[in-house]
C-alpha cells in the first residue's frame, strides 16, 4: 500500500510538472510504473513529419502541373472522425482576386471545405451521394483514405478539379504510408 501511494504521488507530481504536456504511462508485470511526459498527444506523434512530407509531395505535383493554390492535410486517429490534426501550406497563392462577375475565391477556405465534406462523408470531395450541405462546396479535389491508425485527408484548391485531385492524391499516398 505504501509503495502504491508513493507511486501515485510520483505520478501526480509528474502530471503537475508536465504543465500542458501529456502523460504516457505503463505498469509492468512486476508492479513498477514508468511515466513519460510528451509534448503532444500520442495520436499526433509523427504527424508533423508526415504532414511536411505530404505537403512537399503536393507542392511538387502542383509545380509539375503548373498550378498554384493551397494544400491542406489532416489526420484523425481511429475509426471515426471526432478530432484531427491538420497542416496547410500556401503553394503560390491563397486567393483568386475578384474580377467582373466573379467574387474571387479564398482557396484556403475551399480546401478546408473539401476537407470538412470528406470528414463527414468519408468519401473523396465532390463524390458524395448526397447534396452538399451549407459550408461545403461539393467540388472534387480532395482525397481521403483509412490508413493504418486512422483517417488521412489531403485537399488542394487552385487548379481545375481533376488537377486538384491529382495534387491531393500525391499527398495522400505519403500520409497513408506514414500513418
Amino acid at each position: 500500500m505504501k509503495i502504491f501511494a508513493l507511486t501515485m504521488g510520483t505520478v501526480l507530481l509528474a502530471v503537475i510538472g508536465a504543465g500542458s504536456g501529456y502523460l504516457e504511462g505503463a505498469v509492468s508485470s512486476n508492479g513498477s510504473v514508468r511515466v513519460t511526459i510528451a509534448s503532444e498527444p500520442v495520436s499526433a506523434k509523427g504527424f508533423d513529419e508526415a504532414a511536411d512530407a505530404a505537403l512537399a509531395a503536393m507542392k511538387k505535383r502542383a509545380a509539375e502541373l503548373k498550378i498554384t493554390g493551397v494544400g491542406v492535410v489532416a489526420y484523425a486517429e481511429g475509426d471515426t472522425i471526432q478530432s484531427w490534426s491538420s497542416k496547410m501550406v500556401v503553394m503560390g497563392r491563397m486567393k483568386e482576386a475578384p474580377s467582373t462577375g466573379n467574387n474571387g475565391f479564398n482557396l484556403l477556405g475551399v480546401a478546408y471545405a473539401k476537407s470538412a465534406e470528406m470528414a463527414d462523408t468519408l468519401q473523396n470531395s465532390g463524390t458524395a451521394t448526397r447534396a452538399p450541405m451549407a459550408g461545403e462546396v461539393g467540388w472534387q479535389g480532395g482525397a481521403i483514405a483509412h490508413a493504418k491508425t486512422g483517417y488521412v485527408i489531403a485537399a488542394f484548391s487552385g487548379g481545375k478539379s481533376e488537377e486538384d485531385l491529382e495534387v491531393s492524391k500525391a499527398g495522400l499516398e505519403v500520409l497513408k504510408g506514414a500513418l
